[in-house]
């Protein structure tokens, strides 16, 4: 369900790239993670991003996700794909 909100709230920088893998798996347990909130990996490209800096990018995807942050998402990693 994570991956389907994502793809949705996303949609708007239309990523000619996405790709999203849960890591959370490997952070079971954490100390910070008390709540369950999903580790994922996002690797994006799209046309917004070009003349951007990575700080840019990265402030444009999470206007679109900050409300999901810390649940249902714990962490966010963001990987700019840039062609």
């Amino acid at each position: 369900m994570i991956f389907e909100l994502l793809q949705t709230r996303l949609a708007v920088l239309e990523p000619t790239e996405l790709k999203l893998l849960d890591n959370s798996a490997a952070h079971a347990g954490h100390a910070t993670n008390i709540r369950g909130g999903a580790h994922l990996e996002l690797h994006i490209a799209s046309a917004h991003f070009e003349g951007l800096t990575t700080i840019a990018c990265h402030r444009l995807v999470y206007q679109n996700v900050m409300d999901l942050i810390p649940y249902p998402i714990h962490a966010l990693s963001i990987k700019i794909i840039k062609k």
